[in-house]
């Protein structure tokens, strides 16, 4: 490597690191103000939190990776052209393309890189992280309790408690529990000014002492005034031991995983593979959705044109007129019997359509799925490219604007990259709905800024300004110049 390669890559490394720590520390900011509710007040050891953001980490470098190859690839060609040092290239033979070899090679190792972090790295964290948040709740229970709000815990309690209080918070103080089954429209209501929370890693059931409180639950009767006139039943109680049955939520430790996985948590194998098996599925969903509704029709039709009201013989000689004008076949029923046929068929249909429309939902849901693991698959190769994309949209731009700092580049930066963020999420959300292909749903932003990128590379490597960005910048501040200038003429 040559001493020129050696000074570029170093230069754009150094800004590359610095840039890729800053932004990876705000998204990760970003990432704990979106789920503090899950960390605040729960009484969570330092490593729990640490692994918290440990697993939700990767999922960012997506979204930071890119936007770092761009800010830095702009601040450092835009620093070398501030200085002159791409003068002094030129004047020695050195084009602008060569001196972006080196970093070329880095950039697409880089690339490699991102994608098989992407394809390896990201679906297992995704898979720990989703694990990490289930098992906070279901394992420690008494950690899902937060004050000042409704705790769902297990299937039938909403636990609310004004305050808690004690080493690991089991003392509550305020305390309000709706009891409710599924499938139950009426539920027990309970209330109490204390409650210590006890629970054993080794039992299924968390055990709730209640003091001093009442409870009322609301009563079902069939007659309308019995209601009015006892709508709930009332008791009070000094103390009263709730035992809640955690059963289905114990089977699972904080490092054993029982989560259905998710598009985000396969990689491409295992993604090829589930994609086929939704395919075939939705394909034999269709085609048993076309023949039930078909053989449903046939069936009713056929039981109803029955020939057991007329004889055999009446019906031989019917047949050679039936032969000359088929339409004659109603001729064969009573009056009575055409419409018992016009109404099974009114019916039929109406069953159909209503058939038809929740099946339709159905399948569009399956659709959905099928577009999200496609949109999965692609988006492992978006990021590689992307990669790619953001250095020959940054180098030469910083070439060409000769600005370098962290003032104007992050400005063209942010615009560039919301242009990208922007297009690349609408494209996703369409394609989801199925409004476009998932192929082009995921590669759209880049299809729109690879035009952008081809003509930068262009201008900046045959030396063609695009804009004079002295002349803009000297156009825009000139009336406050005048204005300062004035006013130091007044005074």
């Amino acid at each position: 490597m040559k001493i020129l390669d050696r000074y570029i890559l170093k230069s754009f490394i150094t800004t590359f690191a610095t840039v890729f720590i800053i932004l990876f520390f705000i998204f990760i900011l970003q990432g704990v103000w979106l789920f503090i509710a899950e960390l605040a007040g729960k009484d969570l050891g330092v490593w729990l939190v640490i692994k918290f953001l440990l697993f939700y980490s990767p999922k960012m470098i997506p979204l930071v990776l890119p936007l770092s190859i761009l800010l830095a690839s702009i601040m450092t060609f835009g620093s070398f052209a501030e200085n002159y040092e791409f003068a002094a290239m030129k004047s020695s033979g050195i084009s602008l393309g060569r001196a972006m070899r080196g970093l070329t090679i880095f950039i697409i190792s880089l690339s490699i890189v991102a994608f098989i972090f992407a394809n390896n790295v990201i679906p297992k964290a995704e898979y720990k992280f989703v694990n990490l948040r289930k098992n906070i709740i279901q394992r420690q229970p008494a950690m899902a309790i937060a004050a000042g709000q409704f705790n769902a815990i297990g299937d039938d309690f909403n636990i609310k408690v004004n305050k808690k209080d004690g080493e690991k918070g089991e003392q509550l103080t305020g305390v309000t529990i709706h009891k409710r089954k599924k499938g139950e429209e009426y539920a027990t209501i309970i209330k109490a000014e204390r409650g210590l929370l006890t629970s054993s890693e080794s039992s299924n059931l968390l055990q709730l002492e209640l003091f001093d409180g009442y409870y009322y639950e609301e009563l079902k009767t069939k007659n309308v005034r019995d209601e009015k006139k006892m709508p709930f039943a009332k008791s009070t109680f000094s103390k009263q031991i709730m035992n809640i049955d955690l059963s289905m939520l114990n089977k699972n430790n904080m490092d054993e995983e029982q989560i259905s996985q998710t598009n985000s948590m396969l990689n491409i194998s295992e993604l090829n593979y589930t994609l086929d098996s939704l395919q075939n599925s939705y394909t034999k969903e269709t085609q048993s959705i076309h023949d039930n509704i078909v053989k449903r029709t046939t069936n009713t039709l056929s039981r109803e044109i029955s020939t057991s009201e007329r004889d055999l013989s009446n019906l031989e000689k019917e047949r050679d007129t039936l032969k000359k004008d088929k339409n004659n076949l109603l001729s064969l029923l009573t009056t009575s019997k055409k419409q018992r046929i016009l109404d099974i068929a009114t019916n039929n249909t109406t069953s159909n359509i209503t058939i038809i429309k929740n099946s339709k939902a159905a399948q569009n849901e399956r659709m959905k799925n099928i577009n999200n693991h496609w949109l999965a698959f692609f988006e492992k190769f978006v990021i590689a490219y992307a990669c790619i994309l953001m250095f020959f949209i940054g180098a030469p731009l910083g070439a060409i604007i000769r600005k370098g700092g962290i003032g104007l580049p992050i400005v063209f930066a942010v615009i560039i990259f919301i242009i990208f963020h922007f297009i690349n999420t609408f494209g996703k959300k369409l394609a989801q709905e199925n409004g476009i292909p998932p192929f082009l749903g995921s590669w759209m932003s880049s299809f729109v800024l690879t035009p952008l990128a081809i003509l930068l590379t262009y201008r900046a490597t045959n030396d063609i300004g695009m804009i004079n960005m002295d002349s803009i910048i000297h156009q825009i501040t000139k009336p406050f110049q005048k204005l300062f200038k004035l006013k130091s003429n007044e005074e």
